[in-house]
Order: C-alpha cells, then structure tokens, then sequence
C-alpha cells in the first residue's frame, strides 16, 4: 500500500527533445559554425561510414567529405535548410563510394548534419516528383467533404509507402484524439476509436509542430549514443528537436510494441498554425521509407493541412448561413429597441437559435428572464457566481458543467452544457445558455486510465495499455459541444450589444439641455480614460506573447488557442481605444484654418487610398474643378478620406465608381430642403469666386458611390458612434467610428453631413462648411 500519488501526465515532462541518443539508421555530427570542427559524432560512425569515433572528433568536416561537399554545405549555411535538404553526400571508404541523403539545420552557433544512407542510387527530378503527386494533390482538392478527402489520403499514403496500416488522427479541443479515415490490411480497424491525451504528450505534440514528418524504421531498434554526451560549447544535452535520427521516447517505443507496431511514419497536419492532426502509418514489421517517398508525403500533409480551411469552411455552411441571418436580425431588432433588456425579450425565440440551444436566460441587474428550458432562478443566481470568475475575454464555455461544478447535478438533464456572455459587469447584464445532457457511448482504442505498476520496492511506474482493443465507455453529464462558429456568434452579440448600449447613452445625452458642456466633459474623459487604459492593455498584451514564447512547450494547444485568442482581443480593444482617444482630441484640437486648395488635396487622397487598396478596381469621378476653401487641412483630409474609404469598401458592383463634387450656385434643388435654411448656398446673381481664392459664402460638398446602399430606417444612426450594420468581419471590418468622426469634423467646421441613399444602387454623403469656416 502506498500514498503517493499518481499524476496521470507524468510522460508531458520526459524530456524527449534531449535524449542524447539517435536511432541507429544514420549517423549524427554536430559541426561548429564557421569552422566546420566536429564537436560530437554518434557512437555508430564506424559501421556507417568506416570511421571511428575518435578519428573524427576535433577534426575539420574535411577530413570526411571531399571540397565540393563542404563547399556545398557552407553555401547551405546562408540558405533555408528546408529547400535545400537533403544534399547528396558521397564519403569513400576501402575505394568504395558510400551515398547518403545529407540533412542539415543550424542550432545556434553549431551545425548538425544527418546523414542516411541511400538504399538505392536513382535521382528523383522535379518531374518523376510532380508525376507521383499530381493525381493525388488533385483527388484532395475536388474531395467534397473533409471526411472524403482524409479518406483519399490514406489511400494514396499507404498505396505510397507500403505500410499496413495508415489513419488520419485528429485531436480534440481537450488534446484527445480520434481516428477519422483508415486504410488498413489488418484484421483490427481503429476507425473511430479515441485515444486520451496522454496517448500524445503535449512536449510530443510540440515536436510534431516542429517537423512536419517523424520516421521510426525499427521500433525495437538499440539506440545509439553521442559522444560525449553533452555538447562541448554547452556542457548540455545537444536539443535533437529538429533531428530526423532523435532516438524516441521509451514510453512510446513500448506503447508501439503493446499495438504490435514495428516501424511507424507520423506526417503533420496544421490547421491556424496550430496542430490539428497526424497522418499515422503503422507496419507490423521492420519498414525504412526513403527520403524521397518521405518528401512526398510530406508534400500530401501540407496540402491536406492548406486544404483544411477550405474542407472546414464548407462544413455546416447552410448553418453558417442561418447563424449569418440571425446575426442580421439581431442588429435590425436591437437597433430599433430602447433597453437593452427589452429588445433581448423580443429576440427571445432568435436567441435560442443562434446557438441551437434548448433554454437561455437574460440577466439585467436583478431581473432573469428564463426562455426555454432552464434551471430554477435560485440555481442560475449560485450558477453566475461561480461562472463570473471563470469567464475568459467575456465568454464562459463548457459542455460538462458538472465535472467542475457539482452542484450541476442536480439539473443535469437541462443543463448540462452552458455557454455565458458577460455584456457588462457593471450592470449586471450577461446571457446564459443551456443544453441538454447527451449520453453518449465512447469508443476508445483500449482502456484509457494508463495503469500503475508498483515494484516490490513499492515505487510506481505508469506503463503503456497492454491492449487497444475496443473499450467502450458510457459517458454522462454531457452536452453536445458548442461548435466555434456558435462561441464567434457569441462574441459578434456582445459586440452589437454594447453598441447598442452606447447608442442608447448617446440618446439620453442629446436630450440634456448642456449637450455642449456634457460632450467637452466626455471628450476629456474619453481621452484620459482611453490614455491610461493602452498602457496595462500593451502590457496584457506583451504578457499573454511572452506567455506563447516562453511557456510554448508546457501550454498544450488549448492553452496556446486561449492566448492567441487574448492577442486578437486586445488588439482589437486597442483598436477602439485608438478610435475613441482620436474621437476626444478631435473635440480637444484647435482648428488651424488655412486656404486648402481641394484640387490637390483629393487627387493626394485618392492616390493614397488606391495604394492602399491595389485589389480594388474603382472609377473616380470628379465632375468640376473644386475652389479654395479656409479650413483644417489635416482634418478636411481625414473627413474626405473617411467618406471615400467607406464608398469604396461598401461596394459589391463589378463597375464601381465614386464621384466627389460639390453643389453649384443656383442648383440647390439638388439638397433636401431641410438644410436649406440652416445652411443657405450663393444665389445665382452672386459673382462667381476667383478658383484660387477662398470662397467667402458656405459650399455644399458630396461624395456618392454606387454601393450597397443602405436602409431608410438606419439613415439616421449611422453616424452614431461604434454603429455598425454589418458583422465585424464584413466588409473589411472596422470600429465603426469613421463617420462619427466625419460629423464631429463638420460640425467643428460649423456644418452639417447627412445621407441620401438607396438600398443596392448606391448612396450620396452631403456635408456643408459654414462661412465662417471659409472665411
């Protein structure tokens, strides 16, 4: 009997990376940089290559390959390995020539340099290459689903390398996995069975993201050590991380021969720079695949890895779809809504639907407003104070609420997965949804709990599962996972949520009789408040980067998701804060009024604009020469930029143009006669201006395109601050402050902007200058 403890993730802190030893189908030096002097060799170079250790340490590389090789190699050093790998090396030895594949990458200020030798002595070219993996490459991208064409792949893997089995193995969010597609001649098939975490360490999957194919020949191979042990320069193991030859992790050796594994391929698939699966070969007896079929394979997981994104956009797309209309209604329903807890009512039944759940409940202060299915009101107050610790950027998701929170047990059947959205901490508001428990029965290759064998001396050793025949395994208290286009439909509410809050503040605050003195007072507080908050965010930001460098081999890859995800975030916060601290100084900043001659203040602008976008293909118009006018360069510049930016990026026409003008004397007909008498044009007997002087009577100026166009109804909001009406990906996103910004340029300019639009043939912004700003 003993009372240690048993921590099941024991093997995540075998150093792999640093064994000290290498399978023995190569031979290893490890050369210093410039001098190309071998520091360390593998004990096996006498049977490899005809030369003993000892001759070789301390000497030149040159004492080994003839001029032209090292030549060869130093010319590699400035070079990417990768497109330069492998290098044909060919050492003589008793008047025989002995070929090798050479494989080389740098590692600080020392050169290692693998070398296999060739099993036969043909050239593969670019064209016996590119004939191997045409049919194939072109199978995976017309496969239709992401199913069929993992199924492809390890047909066309195993019809490559002869192995007897070969699986696509995609992990989970948790780091478990399962196998998806299966070629296989054994009697066994793993098809979809799962396999736990510990199956595939977080420092092994690390390694996996490092090289994209890993080649274990002989599983029952007796590994071969360096000498010495430790790299001279360091006194430390020598980092094999990017070695072809590293000798493999013990563990994992005796977990291949428990499968009756005897040599194994592994080939990365990457999906948003993080693992995403493997494509598994396994063969019951001793197999050596050679560089040039492992380069093509290796080729196969990249595409499969670039075909990704494509195979998994179009999954679920009619969901997608319906998830996108949602989201529409809920910016139409809340934009028309006065509370924000009266428009969530009113999309109640839209609110289940956006992330197919079975019960939600709105919180707003004290009130919670139960839709659907849901736990008793005592139940979710206890529940929303243990979540509001736990909630991550907003967002809390769990599609097994009772393995953390026991208390769950009690309405399980309901409840069993919950995702919660904080709207405001301040106010209490925040959305809740439930789903139901799902209980499902799980297929694992073998029992999962690694077992424990405790010697005589009563020490303990996890040891690999002896058998990986099926073990099923009923599992309860769960719901179906919340799929990630949900959690984005999610975070996308929240933010039209809070705009919608921020639309409804700027209501009330136009009603208060001091608007002026009020919006001095939030201009300065916007500024100080937005000031001080860019310094901890720059610092949260740092942190979490340093966290993904410094912590990457201990952060599995969830871990690694949730700091990328901090990144986005508070670059996307920073955005905003940008937006709102340039919004305050706009309110802040002295006009400096000058003569601006437009003539060659928009052409500047549109120069720069379609630098900025080359992909876009628009006609600029610009009917007649423009005057000189008194105003705020800076601002005048920024105010024109904005609205032609906004013509350009709102237009889905094959044709686009956009016109910039203003309106002449005596064609006032053309503006809505409601800001004719606050803002009155020459008259026609008034003489016509010298082109070169400042125009001494107010303009009226427009920019109109022949875009999207938008809806009479939100005519009147979109110059409200963070208004947007589209998603925030759409359209080349934004933070929905352009047009705010125009107003408060115009307004300080003493004019008015306004917008005549119709839906899909296109809209005209308007904007005056008063004659006090020309003057």
């Amino acid at each position: 009997m003993t009372d240690e403890i048993i921590d099941l993730t024991n093997c995540d802190r075998e150093p792999i990376h640093i064994p000290s030893l290498i399978q023995p189908h190569g031979v290893l030096l490890v050369l210093q940089d410039p001098t190309l002097e071998i520091l360390q060799v593998s004990s096996n170079t006498q049977e490899v290559v005809g030369r003993q250790p000892d001759e070789l340490l301390g000497k030149p590389l040159s004492d080994l390959l003839d001029a032209k090789q090292i030549k060869l190699i130093q010319q590699c050093l400035a070079e990417d390995f990768e497109s330069v790998n492998p290098l044909n090396i060919i050492i003589k030895h008793q008047n025989k020539s002995i070929h090798f594949d050479g494989i080389v990458h740098h590692l600080d200020n020392i050169i290692i340099l693998e070398l296999e030798p060739k099993k036969s002595k043909e050239k593969t070219g670019f064209f016996d290459f590119y004939q191997q993996v045409r049919g194939t490459i072109t199978r995976i991208q017309k496969a239709p689903t992401l199913l069929e064409m993992c199924q492809i792949v390890v047909t066309e893997v195993r019809r490559i390398t002869g192995f007897d089995r070969v699986m696509v193995y995609r992990f989970d969010r948790e780091g478990a996995g399962s196998v998806i597609a299966e070629d296989t001649n054994q009697e066994t098939p793993y098809l979809d069975l799962h396999y736990p975490p510990s199956d595939i360490p977080k420092q092994a999957r690390q390694l996996y993201i490092l090289n994209w194919l890993r080649l274990i020949p002989d599983a029952s191979y007796q590994p071969v050590a360096l000498i010495p042990v430790n790299n001279p320069l360091t006194n430390q193991p020598l980092d094999l991380s990017l070695s072809v030859l590293r000798s493999v992790s013990p563990l994992h050796l005796e977990y291949l021969q428990n499968m009756g594994v005897t040599a194994s391929m592994s080939i990365s698939l990457m999906h948003e720079q993080k693992l995403w699966g493997l494509i598994a070969c396994h063969h019951s007896s001793p197999k050596y695949i050679s560089y040039n079929i492992r380069t093509i394979c290796e080729f196969i997981g990249q595409v499969m890895s670039v075909e990704l994104a494509n195979k998994e956009a179009s999954e679920d797309i009619d969901y997608k779809s319906q998830l996108k209309s949602l989201q529409t209604q809920f910016v139409e329903g809340l934009s028309q809504a006065e509370y924000f807890l009266d428009g969530m009512v009113q999309l109640k039944s839209q609110l289940l639907n956006l992330v197919s759940a079975t019960g939600a409940v709105i919180c707003s202060g004290d009130q919670y407003i139960q839709v659907g299915k849901t736990p008793s009101e005592s139940e979710i107050r206890a529940l929303l104070d243990w979540i509001k610790p736990q909630l991550h950027h907003n967002l809390f998701e769990t599609r097994s609420l009772t393995k953390d929170y026991p208390a769950a047990e009690a309405f399980k059947a309901i409840a069993s997965g919950v995702l919660a959205l904080e709207i405001s901490k301040v106010h209490h508001n925040y959305i809740l949804w439930f789903r139901p428990e799902v209980i499902q029965t799980v297929n694992w290759g073998g029992n999962p709990n690694k077992p424990v064998e405790v010697f005589s001396d009563g020490s303990l050793r996890m040891s690999p599962r002896k058998s990986f025949e099926l073990w099923q395994e009923t599992v309860q208290g769960c719901a179906l996972p919340w799929k990630p286009c949900e959690v984005e439909a999610v975070a996308e509410l929240r933010s039209l949520v809070v705009g919608v809050v921020l639309r409804q503040a700027d209501k009330l605050a136009s009603m208060n009789f001091e608007l002026q003195r009020s919006n001095e007072e939030l201009d300065s507080f916007a500024y100080v408040a937005s000031h001080d908050l860019k310094e901890p965010l720059r610092g949260i930001h740092n942190y979490a980067n340093f966290l993904m460098e410094d912590y990457a081999d201990v952060l599995d890859s969830d871990g690694i998701a949730k700091l990328q995800t901090l990144v986005r975030l508070t670059q996307r916060m920073e955005d905003l804060i940008n937006s709102l601290l340039h919004f305050s100084r706009l309110g802040r900043a002295e006009l400096i009024r000058q003569p601006v001659n437009l003539n060659e203040l928009v052409p500047q602008i549109i120069t720069t604009l379609t630098i900025a976008r080359p992909q876009s293909e628009v006609e600029f118009r610009i009917p007649h020469p423009f005057k000189t006018i008194q105003c705020d360069r800076a601002q005048i510049n920024e105010l024109f930029s904005n609205l032609i930016s906004n013509a350009i990026k709102y237009n889905d026409k094959p044709q686009k143009w956009v016109e910039i003008g203003f309106i002449e004397s005596g064609q006032t007909n053309q503006i809505s006669k409601e800001f004719l008498p606050q803002f009155p044009l020459p008259s026609p007997q008034s003489p016509v201006p010298n082109p070169q002087s400042p125009i001494p009577t107010p303009q009226c100026f427009y920019v109109r395109d022949n875009g999207i166009g938008i809806l009479q109804e939100h005519l009147d909001k979109i110059f409200e601050i963070f208004r947007r009406l589209h998603g925030r990906d759409e359209f080349g996103g934004g933070t929905g402050v352009g047009l705010t910004i125009a107003r408060k340029i115009v307004e300080r300019h003493g004019g008015r902007i306004w917008v005549e639009s119709t839906p899909k043939e296109g809209s005209t912004f308007y904007f005056t200058l008063s004659a006090e700003a020309n003057a």
